[in-house]
């Protein structure tokens, strides 16, 4: 049998009783006594409700996970990536042409096999523990700009990343990178101007109490923003959030609006703080940094792996290629994939307890942050005691208890 099979299917295999491990773990830690720090937040019924939620986010997760991996398995060993490179080749493009045509159909297949789940999650789930509010139009006029956008932007670049492998020779990798990387800092102006208005309304705050603590806030500071703006998060779901875009004079302050009706003016300026911290302690810029370098990680061991017999063998291809080789290589850096993930989340989590610290400080009052903390958890219905193995795996914050646990040292 083909060594590169092997490896592929024991990647697979691997990664999917590493995925339902820690899944199953996440679930026994799940502890039937409501923590003591929570007692004035959540009453028995809402901490059911939380638990419950994550047992049947987590069970649902498992089901999907165990079709598309059975999916996946038998669509290589039945040679199902060979069946679709004959059929985009009967076009009689172009290379890249064809590369591109290649691509598309894989991933509508991808998206039509996961449509079902996705449907599922949103309309069963979500609405079941009442935090959707996506109605059917507005799923489907999603899906609908989300394609726009995937062949306004994806299609150039996935050829622009063809024709430099197929061109450039040696430093094809080196030209692609330098490639992505100038296009996301285009994206990262463009985004909050061009593409996420297409899919939320962003109306300027009202003049007020809220507005004059945010500018006074951000005076304090030091911060130059653009605008403060609240979004309508509220018609999808639910949950609360917040967060910064763009840089520079560009910088907006954005919250969703469920935030702005379930917690106080004081506990959004903690939250804005919070977010502020990212900033002040350049933890934006040191993730972009370290996403730059895993990009061009990933290209050069890709460049390595580009039309390996070997491992077309192994997927039962009939003819090499650049573009099939793209999707060969992802599943060799799946392991390397992971580790990165686990790093990242690391230092995501370190950031979190950075910018929590940030906040208390500025704002001089913890109790404010953390009670912030406790109304999102509420609001959220999040798993106050997961597994460590999960929150290593998977967890790009710390566990609610741990960063209110931080803040109470602060606080003392």
């Amino acid at each position: 049998m083909n060594i590169w099979l092997i490896f592929i299917l024991a990647i697979i295999v691997i990664h999917f009783l590493l995925d339902t491990s820690i899944s199953l773990l996440n679930l026994r830690a799940l502890s039937p006594t409501l923590p003591e720090e929570f007692s004035g937040t959540f009453d028995e019924e809402k901490y059911r409700q939380s638990q419950n939620y994550t047992k049947v986010r987590t069970k649902f997760s498992l089901v999907e996970n165990s079709i598309m991996t059975l999916i996946t398995v038998l669509f290589l060993l039945g040679g199902g990536f060979n069946y679709i490179d004959r059929l985009v080749r009967g076009f009689a493009f172009d290379s890249i042409g064809t590369g591109i045509l290649y691509t598309a159909v894989i991933m509508a297949l991808s998206f039509l096999i996961s449509l079902p789940f996705n449907i599922y999650s949103t309309f069963k789930i979500e609405d079941q523990f009442g935090f959707n509010r996506t109605t059917p139009k507005i799923f489907i006029t999603d899906i609908l700009k989300a394609l726009l956008l995937s062949i306004l932007i994806g299609v150039p670049v996935l050829a622009a990343i063809l024709w430099f492998f197929e061109n450039a020779g040696t430093y094809g990798w080196l030209y692609c990178w330098i490639g992505v990387v100038l296009f996301g800092f285009i994206l990262q102006f463009l985004a909050p101007v061009l593409i996420m208005p297409l899919f939320n309304k962003f109306t300027p705050l009202e003049d007020g109490s809220l507005k004059d603590k945010i500018l006074a806030y951000a005076s304090q500071e030091k911060l130059r923003i653009s605008g403060i703006f609240t979004m309508d998060g509220s018609k999808r779901s639910s949950k609360l959030n917040a967060f910064f875009t763009g840089f520079g004079r560009f910088r907006k302050i954005v919250f969703f609006d469920t935030l702005m009706e379930k917690i106080e003016d004081d506990e959004i300026v903690s939250v804005l703080a919070h977010e502020m911290g990212h900033f002040k302690k350049k933890h934006i810029w040191k993730m972009m940094a370290a996403s730059i370098l895993q990009t061009g990680l990933m290209f050069y061991l890709l460049s390595l792996f580009l039309n390996n017999e070997g491992l077309f063998a192994a997927f039962k291809m009939e003819h090499i290629s650049i573009y099939a080789s793209l999707f060969f290589f992802a599943f060799i850096y799946s392991p390397l994939s992971t580790l990165l993930s686990i790093l990242f989340n690391h230092l995501s989590r370190k950031h979190e307890f950075e910018a929590d610290r940030y906040a208390a400080d500025t704002t001089q009052a913890p109790e404010t942050m953390i009670q912030s903390l406790k109304k999102l958890s509420l609001a959220n219905l999040a798993n106050l005691t997961p597994h460590p193995a999960m929150v290593i795996y998977s967890y790009s914050h710390p566990p609610v208890l741990e960063r209110i646990a931080s803040l109470r040292k602060v606080k003392s």
